[in-house]
């Protein structure tokens, strides 16, 4: 039997990631990108798949928690024999300079786990089974006196431990009996990763985990946030820029592929991939923070992935390379033996006219940060890049698409497709002013156009029978996402209409706190849980209506619905509370820092 998702605990190198459960077992590794093929498979596969399992004598797990500032895990233990601290982390050491430009530590594509005996008596075993592309393939392992190497598909691995290793199997075992004060350590690393100093000696651990430390700790000092949040904003950032992959600047959506949306039902795709969609959200939120690097970062790696100055600016991208065809992997159950387990996405596939709006949000927000004096890099072709954008959005007013919820089995006029591509003309003329040098005459088209979409999709979604605008032109459905237009101002957030459409959505889409993204027939199986996102959308609206003590209520509530580390999977089962989706998902944690802090500022004018 699976764990919950909510069990589970993030450890990243901005390379890649790895979920640990609440009992000490690492049971999902994707190496050396988030998007590389699993060698640890446990969490989709629970009878079979790889893990990381620790294993006590007479010592069960009693908690967790993150070293403070990091992204570094520890899982306590205790029993009558003693009690013992497994420390889990994938190293990164900070550069010995400030970068401008790529990585800002140096990744040493390893697994550590360090176990420490804090009192009494610690034994046990540590052992690593390895399910090489997603269980397709096996290891072969050649021990020597310096460690195990193994080879696996396009991958060279070497374990090192503090204690003698053994091969059973797919497995390598290392027994430790710690005695108070004593530690064990088993490695794991990528072979050929150029600048990595190999763990090989408990001091050598004891390195990793302080130079580890001191970069989170580094980073997280660099937030530019004092509010009473503090906590959430930080824990959120660190998951953040734990997605990201910093050879290129991208950020995954989570770091999972095919944890079900629903219970049972179909509803379960990869989301190890950058969203254009998710730049808006992104580039805010670390904007919001201060961590204007990261920001930028982002923004290069959209230029970079596009390379047609938005003349192609597609939906989705790796973080480098290409996305594969969508394909259903039978041979794994998936969790709790929901299937199917997939990679790739077709959703790459689609026609989708927000992405527009989404990116010259961002771009916005960035170039704005600095005071409309980008530097060099991203500056040179802005001007081309910004008109071609505003131009292709409006190229496609009249058209048809999938919308921001990716619906397989149609196409429609969507609110929220229409009101992005308002948005996309909207921040091209700011950028405009603030930038210069480009074409009057073209800017003057793009707010023309602009005023004659905004009259057209609220008139056109407007539902008097609803008293709510509604999902698209051709139905009388209600929406969740309409909030978030409405917080981009393609709607008027102090509006009655949007009080209004905030109320139905409260009555008929949400379930105390949470909120539905829509609730109509999509083409997919099962019903899926609540959207967390959408909840926090409601917050920011509920703050720009003036509501701003209920809407503190309800995101201290949202908050107290995370694990016990303060992580968020992308739904919730409103009957149970239970975690669903793809997890760690950085669509939630960006939406608890830009409405956290849009709460804030609202608390803070009615101080004023």
């Amino acid at each position: 039997m699976n764990k919950p998702i909510a069990a589970y605990g993030l450890i990243g190198d901005t390379h890649s990631n790895a979920l640990i459960c609440d009992a000490g077992s690492i049971d999902w590794l994707c190496w050396p990108r988030h998007d590389s093929p699993a060698l640890f498979t446990r969490l989709l596969d629970a009878g079979s798949g790889g893990h990381a399992a620790i294993r006590f004598d007479g010592l069960a797990s009693v908690g967790r928690r993150y070293i403070p500032g990091t992204n570094i895990l520890e899982t306590s233990f205790a029993g009558d024999a003693g009690a013992a601290t497994l420390t889990d982390l994938m190293p990164v050491h900070p550069p010995s300079t400030e970068q401008d430009d790529g990585p800002d530590g140096f990744v040493q594509s390893r697994l550590l786990r360090r176990v420490t005996c804090d009192s009494g008596r610690a034994r046990g075993e540590l052992r690593l089974s390895l399910t090489p592309d997603f269980g397709r393939a096996r290891a072969t392992f050649t021990a020597h006196d310096d460690g195990i190497d193994v080879r696996v598909p396009n991958l060279d691995l070497h374990a090192h431990g503090s204690h003698p290793l053994r091969v059973e199997g797919q497995s390598i075992v290392m027994r430790f009996d710690l005695a108070a004060g004593e530690a064990a350590f088993l490695a794991l690393a990528c072979d050929g990763v150029p600048d990595v100093c190999p763990t090989r000696t408990l001091d050598d651990a004891e390195n990793d985990i302080r130079h580890t430390a001191a970069y989170w700790q580094r980073w997280c000092g660099n937030l530019k946030y004092e509010g009473r949040y503090r906590d959430a904003m930080e824990r959120s950032a660190l998951v953040l820029k734990a997605l990201t992959y910093s050879p290129t600047g991208g950020i995954v959506a989570a770091a999972t592929t095919s944890l079900p949306e629903a219970v049972p039902g179909n509803r379960n795709f990869d989301y190890r991939y950058s969203w254009v969609r998710d730049a808006s959200f992104t580039v805010t939120a670390f904007c919001n923070l201060g961590q204007h690097r990261e920001a930028e970062e982002y923004i290069r790696f959209l230029r970079n992935a596009d390379g047609t100055k938005g003349r192609e600016l597609h939906l989705l991208y790796p973080v480098d390379g290409e996305i594969p065809p969508e394909t259903e992997l039978d041979h794994l159950p998936g969790w709790r033996g929901v299937g199917p387990v997939r990679i790739g996405n077709a959703a790459s596939d689609q026609h989708q006219y927000d992405l527009f709006g989404e990116f010259m949000v961002a771009l916005l927000c960035y170039v704005a940060a600095t005071d409309f004096d980008p530097p060099p890099r991203i500056a040179k072709g802005l001007v081309e890049a910004i008109t071609t954008i505003a131009d292709r959005a409006l190229g496609h007013r009249h058209d048809k698409d999938h919308g921001i919820w990716e619906f397989r089995d149609r196409m429609e006029h969507f609110q929220y497709t229409k009101a992005m591509i308002w948005v996309a003309l909207d921040r091209a003329c700011r950028l405009a002013e603030g930038l210069g040098g480009f074409d009057p005459t073209k800017v003057a088209e793009w707010r023309d156009a602009a005023t004659e979409i905004r009259a057209e999709y609220e008139r056109e979604t407007w539902s008097e029978s609803r008293q709510a605008y509604v999902q698209s032109y051709d139905c009388n459905e209600l929406d969740a996402s309409v909030l978030r237009t409405a917080l981009f101002d393609a709607l008027d957030p102090r509006s009655p209409r949007v009080a209004s459409t905030l109320r139905a959505i409260e009555r008929e889409l949400s379930m105390g706190d949470l909120t539905w993204r829509y609730r109509m027939p999509d083409g997919l199986e099962g019903d899926e849980g609540t959207f967390t996102a959408c909840a926090f959308w409601r917050v920011g609206v509920m703050a720009e209506l003036g509501e701003k003590a209920e809407a503190q209520a309800l995101y201290e509530r949202l908050l107290a619905r995370g694990n016990d580390l303060g992580l968020f999977a992308e739904e919730i089962d409103p009957h149970t509370g239970e975690h669903l989706g793809n997890f760690p998902q950085a669509f939630t944690h960006m939406a608890i820092i830009n409405h956290g802090i849009r709460l804030e500022t609202a608390l803070a004018r009615g101080q004023g």
